[in-house]
């Protein structure tokens, strides 16, 4: 964790908690005497938003001017902002592990301009901006059925493909990324700031083999562990984005395909990592005819072994041809070739006909008439 992300975690909990001793802060982020001085300069010298108390604490203090509370009254904490989502519990628990080897899509999103917020916002005010945040950004992941994994401060760390997994993961999590773009440019427009403030957000997304399923810590510490090299992958391509831009790896790019306008950003050195990182950066979504011709690449692959499908299919169109209306129900598991099929199809008709694709989506499960609208 470097200087600004410790400076980050330091202020948020001073906005929500009113102090933090030192001792907290040098064994919470692992900080020697020099880096803890660095912090304490920081915030109280330069920043003129937190004071010292007996050289043991920091305490939360816009302006250098600490408020002192009454003594009537005691101190109620903030109310809590939104919780991590968990995956649902199982029936009876065991000692056996339920940690597995899966494929997973990682983003990490980070709120730019929350430090500048803080020295110039009430803290309740803040956090009413903090949580609206929040709740745009996970409305916007559960729309894909992406899975939050953590709220840390103004960041969220979420996963696509656990607990539940689907074949288009990497596209999902591009799309949410896409639409916490929007939402956070309408925050812009819904909330009050500071002259010159400006909000926004900066996305990490990679995809690779983890190892999740593992509870670590206890009670509302806990959490489900991700090993592996993905999740490190994201958070740095996260810290390598400009505001508002959302960058991915190169597994997360090969899945996306042509379903995105992408701006080829070249490799970095990133820390952890012995070579450099190709990345790209998502620029938009495209209208693509259909999930099969976005992934294709080159020219198709010859049919194999699809004759008699592929004569019943004939059948049917020659049937069409002649006057009697078909309907042909081709069903099978994902990646058997179904879309190839019918790609068969249409290369053995010619081009004597009118084609007109329907398609459903996962994405519009609310709009029952959406494949007659797309066409």
């Amino acid at each position: 964790m470097d200087f600004e992300q410790v400076l980050k975690e330091v202020l948020w909990r001073l906005v929500t908690e009113g102090s933090i001793s030192y001792r907290r802060i040098g064994e919470g982020f692992s900080l020697d005497d020099d880096a803890l001085d660095d912090v304490r300069r920081e915030l109280i010298d330069a920043l003129h938003i937190a004071t010292d108390l007996d050289g043991e604490f920091l305490v939360w203090a816009p302006d250098g001017r600490r408020s002192q509370p009454e003594p009537a009254a005691p101190l109620q904490p903030l109310p809590a902002l939104r919780q991590a989502e968990r995956p649902p519990a199982p029936a009876a628990v065991t000692a056996a592990s339920d940690a597995e080897r899966r494929q997973l899509t990682v983003m990490f999103c980070d709120l730019v301009g929350s430090t500048a917020l803080s020295a110039g916002m009430d803290p309740e005010d803040l956090r009413d901006v903090i949580a609206s945040f929040q709740n745009r950004c996970s409305a916007a992941i559960r729309r894909y059925d992406g899975f939050v994994a953590k709220y840390m401060g103004d960041g969220i760390l979420v996963y696509f493909g656990y607990p539940r997994a689907h074949e288009d993961e990497a596209e999902r999590s591009a799309r949410a990324g896409l639409d916490i773009v929007d939402a956070v440019a309408e925050l812009n427009v819904a909330v009050s700031r500071p002259p010159g403030v400006e909000l926004a957000v900066r996305i990490g997304i990679a995809t690779g083999p983890v190892i999740v399923g593992d509870q670590i810590g206890e009670g509302t510490a806990s959490e489900t562990a991700v090993v592996g090299e993905t999740p490190n992958l994201a958070a740095r391509l996260q810290a390598l984005a400009q505001p508002n831009q959302i960058v991915v790896s190169a597994a997360t790019r090969a899945m996306l395909g042509d379903h995105f306008d992408l701006e080829d950003l070249g490799a970095y050195e990133l820390k952890g990592f012995g070579e450099p990182v190709p990345v790209w950066r998502v620029l938009s979504a495209r209208d693509v005819e259909s999930r099969f011709a976005a992934t294709r690449t080159g020219r198709s692959v010859p049919l194999v072994g699809r004759q008699e499908e592929m004569g019943l299919l004939l059948l049917a169109w020659e049937g069409s041809c002649h006057g009697r209306g078909q309907v042909v129900l081709i069903q099978g598991e994902a990646g058997v070739g179904k879309s190839r099929l019918v790609e068969g199809l249409r290369e053995a008709a010619g081009k004597d006909y009118i084609w007109v694709p329907m398609r459903c989506s996962p994405f519009h499960t609310a709009s029952a008439f959406y494949p007659i609208i797309d066409i």
